[in-house]
Protein backbone atom coordinates (compact mmCIF):
# COMPACT_ATOMS: atom_id res chain seq x y z
CA UNK A 1 0.00 0.00 0.00
CA UNK A 2 2.88 2.39 0.71
CA UNK A 3 6.36 2.75 -0.79
CA UNK A 4 9.31 5.01 -0.09
CA UNK A 5 11.66 5.68 -3.00
CA UNK A 6 15.11 6.79 -1.87
CA UNK A 7 16.49 9.00 -4.62
CA UNK A 8 14.68 11.36 -6.99
CA UNK A 9 16.57 10.44 -10.14
CA UNK A 10 15.42 8.93 -13.44
CA UNK A 11 15.07 5.32 -12.29
CA UNK A 12 13.48 6.08 -8.94
CA UNK A 13 10.82 8.26 -10.55
CA UNK A 14 10.15 5.75 -13.33
CA UNK A 15 9.62 2.92 -10.83
CA UNK A 16 7.75 5.12 -8.37
CA UNK A 17 5.32 6.37 -11.01
CA UNK A 18 4.58 2.80 -12.12
CA UNK A 19 3.70 1.71 -8.59
CA UNK A 20 1.67 4.88 -8.08
CA UNK A 21 -0.48 4.06 -11.11
CA UNK A 22 -0.99 0.59 -9.66
CA UNK A 23 -2.50 2.16 -6.54
CA UNK A 24 0.48 2.42 -4.20
CA UNK A 25 0.97 5.56 -2.12
CA UNK A 26 4.49 6.61 -3.16
CA UNK A 27 6.79 9.01 -1.32
CA UNK A 28 10.12 10.10 -2.82
CA UNK A 29 12.93 11.33 -0.57
CA UNK A 30 15.74 13.29 -2.23
CA UNK A 31 18.84 14.73 -0.55
CA UNK A 32 19.04 17.70 -2.92
CA UNK A 33 16.49 20.50 -3.22
CA UNK A 34 15.07 19.28 -6.56
CA UNK A 35 14.36 16.08 -8.42
CA UNK A 36 16.57 14.82 -11.27
CA UNK A 37 19.47 17.22 -10.62
CA UNK A 38 20.90 16.76 -14.13
CA UNK A 39 17.65 17.85 -15.78
CA UNK A 40 16.92 21.38 -16.99
CA UNK A 41 15.55 23.21 -13.95
CA UNK A 42 12.38 24.53 -15.58
CA UNK A 43 11.54 21.07 -16.89
CA UNK A 44 12.24 19.48 -13.50
CA UNK A 45 9.84 21.89 -11.79
CA UNK A 46 7.08 21.11 -14.29
CA UNK A 47 7.86 17.40 -13.98
CA UNK A 48 7.46 17.39 -10.20
CA UNK A 49 4.17 19.28 -10.43
CA UNK A 50 2.87 16.65 -12.83
CA UNK A 51 3.93 13.77 -10.58
CA UNK A 52 2.37 15.46 -7.54
CA UNK A 53 -0.94 15.69 -9.43
CA UNK A 54 -0.70 11.93 -9.88
CA UNK A 55 -0.40 11.45 -6.11
CA UNK A 56 3.35 11.14 -5.55
CA UNK A 57 4.69 12.99 -2.51
CA UNK A 58 8.18 14.48 -2.29
CA UNK A 59 10.49 15.15 0.63
CA UNK A 60 13.25 17.26 -0.86
CA UNK A 61 16.41 18.28 1.02
CA UNK A 62 16.05 15.17 3.20
CA UNK A 63 18.17 12.07 3.59
CA UNK A 64 17.51 8.66 5.13
CA UNK A 65 19.63 8.15 8.24
CA UNK A 66 18.14 4.93 9.62
CA UNK A 67 15.79 2.07 8.77
CA UNK A 68 14.26 -0.61 10.95
CA UNK A 69 12.52 -3.59 9.40
CA UNK A 70 9.43 -4.99 11.06
CA UNK A 71 7.14 -7.91 10.25
CA UNK A 72 4.95 -5.83 7.92
CA UNK A 73 6.59 -2.41 7.61
CA UNK A 74 9.90 -0.61 7.46
CA UNK A 75 10.36 2.30 9.86
CA UNK A 76 12.41 5.01 8.17
CA UNK A 77 14.10 7.96 9.84
CA UNK A 78 14.66 10.96 7.57
CA UNK A 79 16.72 14.04 8.39
CA UNK A 80 16.37 17.54 6.96
CA UNK A 81 19.49 18.87 5.23
CA UNK A 82 18.56 22.37 6.43
CA UNK A 83 17.68 22.24 10.13
CA UNK A 84 18.74 18.61 10.83
CA UNK A 85 15.31 17.80 12.26
CA UNK A 86 14.37 14.13 12.01
CA UNK A 87 11.02 12.60 11.13
CA UNK A 88 9.95 8.97 11.23
CA UNK A 89 7.45 7.19 9.02
CA UNK A 90 6.51 3.62 8.13
CA UNK A 91 6.29 2.10 4.66
CA UNK A 92 5.41 -1.37 3.37
CA UNK A 93 8.32 -1.27 0.92
CA UNK A 94 11.48 0.81 0.52
CA UNK A 95 13.04 1.11 -2.94
CA UNK A 96 16.69 2.18 -3.03
CA UNK A 97 17.52 4.21 -6.13
CA UNK A 98 20.55 6.41 -5.45
CA UNK A 99 22.51 5.78 -8.63
CA UNK A 100 24.48 2.99 -10.21
CA UNK A 101 28.11 2.14 -10.70
CA UNK A 102 29.79 -0.20 -13.20
CA UNK A 103 29.59 -3.86 -12.22
CA UNK A 104 33.32 -4.55 -12.52
CA UNK A 105 34.18 -5.85 -9.05
CA UNK A 106 34.11 -9.55 -9.93
CA UNK A 107 35.87 -9.30 -13.29
CA UNK A 108 39.35 -9.49 -11.70
CA UNK A 109 40.56 -6.82 -14.10
CA UNK A 110 43.46 -5.87 -11.85
CA UNK A 111 45.03 -9.27 -12.54
CA UNK A 112 45.50 -8.40 -16.20
CA UNK A 113 46.38 -4.75 -15.65
CA UNK A 114 43.16 -3.07 -16.77
CA UNK A 115 42.84 0.25 -14.92
CA UNK A 116 39.65 1.50 -13.29
CA UNK A 117 38.72 5.05 -12.32
CA UNK A 118 37.35 6.18 -8.94
CA UNK A 119 33.81 5.16 -9.96
CA UNK A 120 35.02 1.64 -10.83
CA UNK A 121 34.54 2.28 -14.54
CA UNK A 122 37.15 0.96 -16.96
CA UNK A 123 39.45 3.74 -18.15
CA UNK A 124 39.46 4.08 -21.94
CA UNK A 125 40.90 6.51 -24.47
CA UNK A 126 39.04 8.12 -27.38
CA UNK A 127 39.28 4.84 -29.30
CA UNK A 128 37.83 2.79 -26.39
CA UNK A 129 41.21 1.17 -25.71
CA UNK A 130 41.93 0.19 -22.12
CA UNK A 131 45.34 0.22 -20.47
CA UNK A 132 45.95 -3.24 -21.95
CA UNK A 133 46.60 -3.73 -25.66
CA UNK A 134 43.78 -5.41 -27.60
CA UNK A 135 41.26 -4.97 -24.77
CA UNK A 136 38.47 -2.46 -25.41
CA UNK A 137 35.56 -1.35 -23.24
CA UNK A 138 32.19 0.24 -24.08
CA UNK A 139 28.79 0.76 -22.51
CA UNK A 140 27.99 0.60 -18.81
CA UNK A 141 31.47 -0.54 -17.74
CA UNK A 142 33.04 2.51 -19.43
CA UNK A 143 32.68 6.16 -18.32
CA UNK A 144 29.62 8.15 -19.32
CA UNK A 145 25.86 7.79 -19.03
CA UNK A 146 24.54 4.26 -18.58
CA UNK A 147 22.19 4.26 -21.55
CA UNK A 148 21.51 1.36 -23.92
CA UNK A 149 21.61 3.56 -27.03
CA UNK A 150 24.91 5.11 -25.94
CA UNK A 151 26.38 1.62 -25.49
CA UNK A 152 25.08 0.53 -28.90
CA UNK A 153 26.68 3.48 -30.68
CA UNK A 154 29.94 2.92 -28.81
CA UNK A 155 29.90 -0.74 -29.82
CA UNK A 156 29.56 0.15 -33.50
CA UNK A 157 32.25 2.84 -33.27
CA UNK A 158 34.61 0.51 -31.41
CA UNK A 159 34.32 -2.26 -34.00
CA UNK A 160 34.85 0.23 -36.81
CA UNK A 161 38.03 1.43 -35.10
CA UNK A 162 39.28 -2.14 -34.65
CA UNK A 163 38.65 -2.74 -38.37
CA UNK A 164 40.61 0.37 -39.30
CA UNK A 165 37.55 2.30 -40.47
CA UNK A 166 36.71 5.94 -39.86
CA UNK A 167 34.08 6.41 -37.19
CA UNK A 168 32.15 9.10 -35.39
CA UNK A 169 30.74 9.44 -31.86
CA UNK A 170 29.25 12.70 -30.60
CA UNK A 171 28.53 12.58 -26.88
CA UNK A 172 26.84 15.99 -27.01
CA UNK A 173 23.94 14.55 -29.01
CA UNK A 174 23.04 11.52 -26.89
CA UNK A 175 19.39 11.90 -25.85
CA UNK A 176 18.18 10.98 -22.36
CA UNK A 177 14.58 9.94 -21.75
CA UNK A 178 12.61 9.53 -18.53
CA UNK A 179 9.94 6.92 -19.26
CA UNK A 180 7.17 8.24 -17.06
CA UNK A 181 3.79 9.72 -17.90
CA UNK A 182 4.38 12.36 -19.15
CA UNK A 183 7.72 11.48 -20.70
CA UNK A 184 10.70 13.79 -20.38
CA UNK A 185 13.36 13.97 -23.10
CA UNK A 186 16.59 15.96 -23.17
CA UNK A 187 19.59 16.44 -25.41
CA UNK A 188 22.52 18.83 -25.16
CA UNK A 189 22.92 21.60 -22.61
CA UNK A 190 20.51 22.76 -19.92
CA UNK A 191 19.92 26.42 -19.12
CA UNK A 192 21.89 26.00 -15.91
CA UNK A 193 24.90 24.66 -17.80
CA UNK A 194 24.79 27.51 -20.32
CA UNK A 195 24.60 30.10 -17.54
CA UNK A 196 27.49 28.46 -15.70
CA UNK A 197 29.65 28.53 -18.84
CA UNK A 198 28.53 32.13 -19.51
CA UNK A 199 27.28 31.17 -22.96
CA UNK A 200 24.93 33.71 -24.53
CA UNK A 201 21.77 31.93 -25.61
CA UNK A 202 18.13 32.41 -26.53
CA UNK A 203 15.11 30.28 -25.65
CA UNK A 204 12.09 29.14 -27.63
CA UNK A 205 9.17 27.35 -25.96
CA UNK A 206 5.84 26.03 -27.15
CA UNK A 207 3.11 24.39 -25.02
CA UNK A 208 1.27 21.27 -26.13
CA UNK A 209 -1.89 23.05 -24.95
CA UNK A 210 -1.65 25.04 -28.20
CA UNK A 211 -1.10 21.96 -30.39
CA UNK A 212 -4.18 20.60 -32.16
CA UNK A 213 -3.13 16.94 -32.15
CA UNK A 214 -2.26 17.02 -28.45
CA UNK A 215 -5.64 18.56 -27.65
CA UNK A 216 -7.64 16.00 -29.64
CA UNK A 217 -5.84 13.11 -27.94
CA UNK A 218 -6.16 14.70 -24.47
CA UNK A 219 -2.36 14.75 -24.11
CA UNK A 220 -1.88 18.51 -23.84
CA UNK A 221 0.36 18.58 -20.76
CA UNK A 222 3.90 19.92 -21.09
CA UNK A 223 5.95 21.88 -23.61
CA UNK A 224 8.94 21.90 -25.95
CA UNK A 225 11.97 24.03 -25.07
CA UNK A 226 14.85 24.78 -27.45
CA UNK A 227 18.08 26.56 -26.48
CA UNK A 228 20.09 28.20 -29.26
CA UNK A 229 23.28 30.22 -29.48
CA UNK A 230 22.45 33.93 -29.37
CA UNK A 231 24.80 34.80 -32.23
CA UNK A 232 24.89 31.75 -34.50
CA UNK A 233 21.41 30.30 -33.77
CA UNK A 234 23.02 26.83 -33.45
CA UNK A 235 20.93 24.52 -31.28
CA UNK A 236 22.71 23.98 -27.96
CA UNK A 237 20.09 21.89 -26.21
CA UNK A 238 16.45 20.84 -26.19
CA UNK A 239 14.12 19.64 -23.48
CA UNK A 240 10.61 18.25 -23.86
CA UNK A 241 8.05 17.21 -21.28
CA UNK A 242 4.88 15.66 -22.63
CA UNK A 243 3.36 12.70 -24.42
CA UNK A 244 5.82 10.99 -26.79
CA UNK A 245 8.66 13.35 -25.81
CA UNK A 246 11.14 10.55 -26.47
CA UNK A 247 9.97 10.32 -30.07
CA UNK A 248 9.87 14.07 -30.68
CA UNK A 249 13.41 14.76 -29.47
CA UNK A 250 14.89 12.65 -32.29
CA UNK A 251 14.32 15.45 -34.81
CA UNK A 252 16.30 17.87 -32.67
CA UNK A 253 19.06 15.31 -32.12
CA UNK A 254 19.39 15.00 -35.91
CA UNK A 255 19.60 18.76 -36.33
CA UNK A 256 22.26 19.05 -33.62
CA UNK A 257 24.30 16.18 -35.07
CA UNK A 258 24.64 18.06 -38.34
CA UNK A 259 25.23 21.47 -36.75
CA UNK A 260 21.71 22.68 -37.40
CA UNK A 261 20.11 25.87 -36.16
CA UNK A 262 16.70 26.69 -34.76
CA UNK A 263 15.97 28.36 -38.10
CA UNK A 264 16.68 25.06 -39.90
CA UNK A 265 13.94 23.31 -37.93
CA UNK A 266 11.62 26.29 -38.29
CA UNK A 267 11.91 26.13 -42.09
CA UNK A 268 10.98 22.42 -42.30
CA UNK A 269 7.38 21.59 -43.20
CA UNK A 270 5.82 19.55 -40.38
CA UNK A 271 2.67 17.55 -41.09
CA UNK A 272 -0.62 18.73 -39.61
CA UNK A 273 -2.08 17.64 -37.29
CA UNK A 274 0.92 16.14 -35.45
CA UNK A 275 2.63 16.83 -32.15
CA UNK A 276 5.85 17.40 -34.11
CA UNK A 277 4.44 20.82 -35.00
CA UNK A 278 5.24 21.82 -31.41
CA UNK A 279 8.93 21.34 -32.19
CA UNK A 280 8.66 23.65 -35.22
CA UNK A 281 6.77 26.23 -33.18
CA UNK A 282 9.38 26.16 -30.40
CA UNK A 283 12.09 26.66 -33.03
CA UNK A 284 10.17 29.62 -34.44
CA UNK A 285 9.74 31.01 -30.95
CA UNK A 286 13.52 31.11 -30.42
CA UNK A 287 13.22 34.41 -32.30
CA UNK A 288 9.71 35.24 -31.11
CA UNK A 289 8.04 34.12 -34.35
CA UNK A 290 5.76 31.31 -33.18
CA UNK A 291 2.53 31.32 -35.18
CA UNK A 292 0.04 29.68 -32.84
CA UNK A 293 0.74 31.44 -29.53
Amino acid sequence: KTMLVIGGGYIGLEMGSVWSRLGTKVTVVEKLDRIVPTMDGEIATEFMKSLEKQGLEFKLSHKVVATKSGSKDVEVTMESEQDKKQVKDKFNVVLMSIGRKPNTEELNLEKIGVKLNDQQAIEVDQQYKTSVDNIYAIGDVAPGPMLAHKAEEEGVACVEIINGQKTHMNYDTIPAIVYTNPEVASVGKTEEQLKESKTEYKVGKFPFMANGRALTTSESEGFVKILADKKTDAILGAHIIGHDAGQLVAEIVTAMEFGGSAEDIARICHAHPTTSEAVKEAALNVDGRSIHI
